[in-house]
Formats: C-alpha cells, structure tokens, sequence
C-alpha cells in the first residue's frame, strides 16, 4: 500500500475482503475514520471505482481525497448526467399549490364527496394524488399502484380507504405520466422525479466496483439501483445503522440485510472514554450491531460547557431559539448550511403578509401568507419548507430577518449553531445538546418530572449523532431529558 497512517486491525481486514474481490458492508461508528478506511481501500487496487456519495457536499470533499480512478458523484448526479438534463426546464417552474395543480389533472375546483363522517375536498384529493407520487418515487416499484396511496384521518376503515383509493390513484397515474415529458406538463418536475425515471430505465453503471456511503440513509430507489450492480461489479456499502435518520423522507437502512461480508470499524480517534460510555449507553438503547473503543489517552469529558464551539439542536425551531440568544449576548453565530432558504422566505413572507406577490422564484404563484401556510401543511411537495414557515410564524419575518443579516460565516464565528441532521459528518471541540427534550405526553411524576418511559427510538438515533460530535467537552443536558 501507498504511504500513510498505519492501518488498525480493522481496517487492514476491510482492505484485505477488498482485495479479495467480495462484496462489502462496512458498519462504520462515530469517529472510526470511516474516510481513511475508504481511501486506505481506493488506494489499495488499481481499478474504477464509482463512489456515491449522500448529498452533494460529501461528494466534493471525497474527491479530494480519493485517487484519480474514483469518481465522486450523488445517485442524483448520476441521474441527471443520463435522465435529469433532458428535463432542465420543468426543473426550474415555479412552485405552485397541489390543488391548482389537481385541477390541471381534472380534480374539480368546487369537488366534495362525503366518505363516512368526513368531506374530502378537492385540496384533500390533491394532496393524497401527490403524496402517492412521492412514495412511488423513493420506492423501488416499477407501477404507481394502491400501496402508494396514503391514508387520511378519519378514513382508517379499510372499506372508506379502499375507496379513496379509487378516487386518487387515477389522477396519481395521470400525474405520473404528465411527469414523462420533459418539454411540458401540469405538475411540477422535481430532482426525485429525474432519479426516479433513471431508476426504471435499469441503468448500468460501467465501474469495478461501486461504493455507497451513507448507507444507512438510502433510498429504496438508489438501493434498487446498486443491486443491480451487483453482477458486474463489486459493490461496498458503508456506514453506520445507528445514524440512520432520514426515515422521514423514505429512507432506510439497507445494510443490515445487504448480501456481502460483514465487518466494523469500532475504534473512534474523536474522543475519549468518559464519552465513549455516554455514546455506548445510546449504542445499546438502539440495538447497534457495534460498540465503541477508544484510547485510553484521548480525555473528553461531560458537563457544562461555557463557551461551546457548537451547538446542536433538534429543529431548525430550536437552533433560531438559539440564534437568538447568542446574538443577545453579543455572540459571533455561524448557522451550519447557511440560512438562505429561511432569509428568502422571511422576505417572502413580508410581502405575503402585507397583500403583495413574491418574487421569490418558488413562491410566485401564491397569493397569501395563509396559502403558503396552508400549502406546507398539506402538500407533500411542500413538506421541506415546513420547519422554516413554522420559524417565521414564532417569531415573526422581521426578527428572522435581523437575525439572519448578524449571522457570521463559520470561521470567523465564535460558535456554530446546526441541526443534529446537518451536523452528520462533523465535529467540533466543545458541544453543547440542545432542544431534545421529552415529548408532550411524557408521563410525569407528582412534582411534574418526566418518568422512565419508552424511548422514541429515532429521537435515540438523534441523541446518538449529537453526542458524538464533541471530541473535548459535551453539555449533553438536553440529550439526557430524553432518557430520564
């Protein structure tokens, strides 16, 4: 092997399967030097390498580091090299409501059918026929059909979904086939949509081997796709099952069932023993294939952090919490992942409020604030714009807004506040945790404490991702409310 750092015993049995030719799972936990093993594996062969990486930021900062024969790209990048391009313009419309656009598919404006005790109104249909299309797209399915279609509330008796079914899977496959053309249509063309249209296309990926990171975080759709791979080339999943916290957008974690030699990285260089046991302690409350070990030489501790590095919180609601305090105290604040999204939404919102169209480019079509409000709460397309409009709602455009503009950028900063998500793949020296705090129906004892209860298992994965961030000093306080 080239130079660098030696190999543990570990990672020289990872490079050895490599070599071997095998198909490879690699459950990688915090601060094991996933990177190095992988560069230790690339720079091991002398082969084509195709690495996929899970957003856009880590497929730049991989090729960097990887040698010349890997190339390091998103599955979405993939897609759009092949399938994405063609549909460029419908990739720029604007946003618009699910129901104006229904209405285009044939959902009448003024429809209203009474199934059992409730009404489903023509936005009710809309928002069913698009959240159908969105589950077939991060599916590995070949049809839109029934499973896709989401049920509602109040409509949970087999008989009245079953015939809700009826009414929306038409329309979803008349959405799905608008969604085919790539000069024009009424529905509204996203990444996911180019992604999925490749998938069916069972595209050939022409490398020796391939490498998906992030594993845990991946689509049925791109899991689909690197199967599929699977006769030609020798396919490398890495990562880590407990760091799995994208559900919510229909990810899964493929790695516990892929077909290949399974092996661990458990030695983490990020912190030392008194972390090691709090990072264990969530291992085990989820199950983990894998625990941590650690040098005996590396001190991290636990306890109140004066002037932290970083803070990290649950939602984007708590990391404004904090913003705002920080900028209170006459604190240089860096926000992980910018806050441009929420920066032309608070101007945006200004002009909703006060009765006037947007410019911003997504929100052209709507009319009011309330629209908007209603759009994100309903509309599956909407749902990534949820957090921010709930931000705007709590504390209003203008305070965002001046919060936004005393933002500094992260390395002038002195402290960096992010979300638990955003914060995957990054460490800081001194952490602090918080915003993770029991949910509203936590059983309470006499004196309003919250008792033992069950642990969300996905707020454990979070707490998991939070506390093994720091590599000196961790404020895990927040944390520690979700398992009192």
């Amino acid at each position: 092997m080239p130079k660098g750092p030696a190999p543990t015993q570990e990672q020289q049995q990872a490079v050895d399967v490599f070599g071997s030719g095998e198909h490879l799972v690699l459950q990688a936990g915090a601060g094991t030097g996933k990177t190095t093993t992988l560069t230790m594996l690339a720079r091991s062969v002398r082969r084509r390498e195709q690495y996929i990486a899970f957003n856009r930021p880590v497929a730049q900062d991989a090729a960097t580091k990887f040698p010349d024969s890997v190339e390091c790209r998103t599955a979405h990048s993939l897609a759009y090299r092949a399938v994405g391009r063609d549909f460029q313009e419908r990739l720029e419309s604007p946003r618009q409501p699910g129901w104006v656009m229904g209405q285009a598919l044939g959902i009448a404006r003024n429809m209203l059918v009474r199934l059992g005790e409730c009404k489903v109104t023509n936005k009710a249909l809309s928002y069913v026929v698009f959240e159908a299309v969105r589950r077939f797209c991060y599916s590995a399915d070949r049809e839109i059909g029934r499973r896709h279609v989401p049920p509602l509330r109040g409509l949970e008796d087999a008989r009245l979904h079953g015939t809700l079914v009826d009414m929306a899977l038409p329309f979803a496959q008349k959405a799905w086939a608008d969604l085919q053309n790539p000069e024009r249509g009424v529905v509204r063309f996203t990444h996911d949509h180019y992604l999925k249209i490749w998938a069916l296309q069972r595209p050939v990926i022409r490398t020796d081997y391939l490498l998906l990171d992030e594993a845990q975080d991946t689509n049925p759709v791109v899991e689909e796709v690197f199967n599929a791979q699977r006769a030609h080339a020798q396919l490398v999943m890495v990562g880590d099952s407990v760091q799995a916290i994208y559900g919510w957008r229909g990810a899964r974690d493929v790695m516990t069932g892929f077909e290949g030699q399974q092996l661990s990285l458990s030695r983490s260089f990020r912190f030392g023993p008194r972390l090691a046991h709090e990072a264990n302690r969530w291992l085990t409350i989820v199950d983990a294939p894998i625990r941590l070990q650690v040098s005996e030489d590396l001190d991290t501790n636990l306890g109140p952090v004066k002037t932290p590095d970083a803070v990290l919180c649950r939602t984007n609601g708590g990391a404004i919490e904090v913003i705002l305090k920080l900028l209170e105290e006459n604190s240089r604040v860096a926000f992980v992942g910018g806050g441009g999204a929420l920066l032309n939404l608070a101007k945006a919102a200004i002009d909703l409020k006060e009765g006037r169209r947007s410019s911003h480019p997504e929100l052209i079509l709507f009319t009011s604030w309330g629209e908007l409000q209603e759009y994100v709460t309903y509309d599956p397309s909407g749902a990534d714009l949820l957090p921010l409009v709930d931000v705007i709602d709590d504390h209003g455009a203008d305070v965002i807004l001046d919060a936004l503009s005393r933002l500094d950028d992260e390395h002038q900063a002195d402290v960096a506040v992010s979300t638990a998500h955003k914060a995957k793949g990054r460490e800081w020296p001194r952490v602090i945790a918080r915003d993770f705090e029991p949910s509203d129906d936590a059983t309470h004892d006499e004196y309003g404490n919250p008792v033992a209860a069950e642990i969300n298992l996905a707020e454990a994965r979070l707490a998991y991702v939070a506390v093994t961030r720091a590599r000196q000093r961790l404020d895990p306080g927040a944390v520690e409310a979700i398992n009192r």
